[in-house]
């Protein structure tokens, strides 16, 4: 039962938190990419490409994170199986 709870845990809150890193990340690396280009005009295309770069794998990695929740949805019992479980452990 308690596998079931932090499987649930896991599925639940895996996906927000990613979302929330990747869009700090995201923030910073937009940040960074812009006072960059701010004091280096002439590298701005550099600077950019190395900027899309970044942002496409830190976006990879929320699309991971995805995934990785329908995976874990999967293996979760439905609701009325997990109320059987804890009427007969009640009993």
């Amino acid at each position: 039962m308690v596998y079931f709870a932090c499987l649930a845990l896991a599925a639940g809150l895996g996906v927000p938190i990613a979302v929330l890193g990747a869009g700090l990340g995201q923030g910073i690396a937009v940040s960074g990419s812009i006072q960059a280009m701010g004091r280096q005009p002439e590298a701005g295309g550099q600077i950019l490409t190395g900027m899309i770069i970044g942002l496409a794998f830190i976006e990879a990695l929320v699309i991971y994170a995805l995934v990785m929740f329908f995976l874990l949805k999967g293996s979760l019992p439905d609701t009325a199986t997990i109320i059987q479980i804890i009427q007969a452990s009640a009993k």
